[in-house]
């Protein structure tokens, strides 16, 4: 395996990493206040909590996205495919449980809860995208 600062691969990964994080970091910041608010708005305390926890389960699966970016860029780009898309489908399997687990809790809101935790997963992938868009990487890298 060759070092991260010599593999134009694994630079082109990791500037995107960085690239989205800082694209997708306050924007989400501010998903998860507005939900906060309305959800208490709306629910009280329980709302506050759902969307707290929402808040909290989506930043986790966000930036899982963004370590297994930067664990996997040194290796091979089929491999960082496919670490990708095991990593996305771990994510789904990951969150379809925790959300299970969670729908006996009667401690905050459902609702809150999810639509938090939809609406910043949402929010942070519009700018995950917006990042790959902007970022200048090259597409082709000679090996």
């Amino acid at each position: 395996m060759t070092d991260k600062t010599e593999n134009p691969h694994a630079q082109s990964v990791l500037k995107l990493a960085d690239a989205m994080l800082r694209f997708a970091l306050w924007p989400a910041v501010a998903t998860v206040v507005v939900g906060v608010v309305v959800s208490t708005v709306l629910s009280g305390v329980p709302g506050l909590l759902g969307s707290l926890v929402g808040g909290a389960i989506a930043f986790a699966s966000s930036l899982v996205t963004l370590f297994m970016m930067r664990k996997s860029a040194a290796l091979d780009p089929f491999m960082v495919m496919a670490v990708a898309v095991g990593g996305y489908i771990l994510k789904v399997l990951v969150l379809f449980g925790v959300m299970t687990a969670l729908k006996g809790v009667d401690a905050f809101n459902r609702y809150a809860l999810a639509l938090t935790t939809l609406a910043v997963i949402l929010v942070w992938a519009a700018a995950e995208f917006l990042a790959f868009r902007k970022t200048k990487i090259p597409t082709i890298i000679p090996g």
